[in-house]
């Protein structure tokens, strides 16, 4: 079901504060919070005593305490006080996972603590760059698995008809796409000749008339996207040709958060070259993201019910082509995981303090 030897985005920094705060990954309890320091911190969310989530407590300094009977724990997860209990065993711990903040996000490592390289942690481009603009996204959650969404963040074809007023427009349905393996991912691709500019993006190109548009669809695993978009003036587009000082690029970065096997939070942001400091850009920009993302999320949520009441096979056409490819190369890596063991936490240990 998932990949659990990765990163993935827990929260927004801004919602990771000193208030210990419950979430979700992968079917796990985890609660966030933030140090003195002002360091992330994600631990197991429940007390080893009588699972009390931690969330419940509160966080002292560097530490969180159990709100049922004043268990302390560090950020590496261990057990440093107990009421009544003069020494702690070591064995008295709760799973800690590897936390960083970048790019204004909160992330995760899920899987084997001495696989955590935070170099492995997904690439911005462009960020904090003079010249670029940031729209600085939001999040919400998506009631269906997140192969689903994977499966929209590969398929180009399907702008046509769920964003006809915002990122789609007509004319181009049957436009071929390209699919190219990533060493990471799959990248699945097109060029769009002589077409007007999608609604979406026409108050911002800065040139007139009809362009040539690339649709750059890439999806790295387990779950994480750059889906980028290109505008240049019709008869300057194509594979290997410079681009154009009018060119408008739109890099939207998205990462699906598996909460468990049938709902996903969705985070985002989008990078563009244009207008870097231009506030009420950002604000039009991301108003009509939103938009166009709670289309996704309508149809996203009707598909996972139409899977989970199936009564007969569904199909597959040419343009699930990258999003298969995905999920076959995703599944070897699930494959090659060993076996989550729950942490290393013992269970039915002697009662301490009697």
């Amino acid at each position: 079901m998932f990949l659990y030897n990765a990163w993935y985005v827990a929260a927004w920094d801004h919602e990771v504060s000193r208030e210990p705060q419950p979430v979700k990954l992968l079917d796990q309890r985890i609660v966030l919070f933030r140090t003195a320091s002002g360091e992330p911190v994600a631990l197991e969310d429940a007390c080893p005593h009588r699972k009390l989530p931690l969330s419940m407590g509160r966080v002292l300094e560097e530490e969180i305490e159990c709100g049922y009977h004043g268990l302390v724990f560090d950020k590496t997860g261990a057990c440093k006080r107990i009421p009544g209990v003069k020494n702690v065993p070591r064995s008295v711990c709760v799973r800690s996972y590897p936390a960083v903040s970048r790019y204004g996000l909160v992330w995760v490592w899920m899987g084997e603590r001495e696989r955590a390289d935070q170099n492995t942690i997904f690439p911005v481009e462009h960020w904090q760059e003079p010249g670029w603009g940031c729209n600085r996204g939001g999040s919400m959650v998506v009631d269906c698995n997140y192969l689903f969404v994977t499966d929209n963040l590969l398929d180009p074809s399907h702008v046509a008809w769920v964003h006809r007023t915002s990122f789609g427009n007509e004319g181009y349905e049957d436009a071929p796409v390209e699919t190219t393996r990533l060493p990471d991912g799959i990248l699945a691709s097109r060029w769009l000749y002589n077409v007007e500019v999608a609604p979406f993006y026409s108050p911002f190109v800065a040139f007139s008339g009809r362009c040539d548009r690339l649709q750059h669809y890439e999806v790295r695993y387990p779950c994480h996207a750059i889906i980028r978009a290109l505008f240049v003036p019709a008869g300057s587009g194509g594979n290997g040709r410079p681009l154009p000082q009018s060119a408008m690029l739109m890099d939207s970065y998205n990462f699906m958060t598996p909460i468990d096997a049938v709902h996903t939070r969705y985070f985002w942001f989008q990078m563009r070259n244009f207008s870097p400091q231009d506030e009420e850009v950002s604000r039009v920009m991301d108003e009509g993201v939103r938009q166009a993302f709670a289309e996704d999320r309508h149809v996203l949520n009707a598909v996972q019910q139409g899977f989970t009441h199936k009564t007969t096979p569904n199909i597959d056409l040419g343009v699930d082509r990258a999003g298969i490819e995905f999920r076959r190369a995703l599944a070897r890596l699930i494959a090659a995981e060993k076996p989550d063991d729950g942490g290393g936490i013992p269970a039915g240990s002697a009662p301490l303090g009697s």
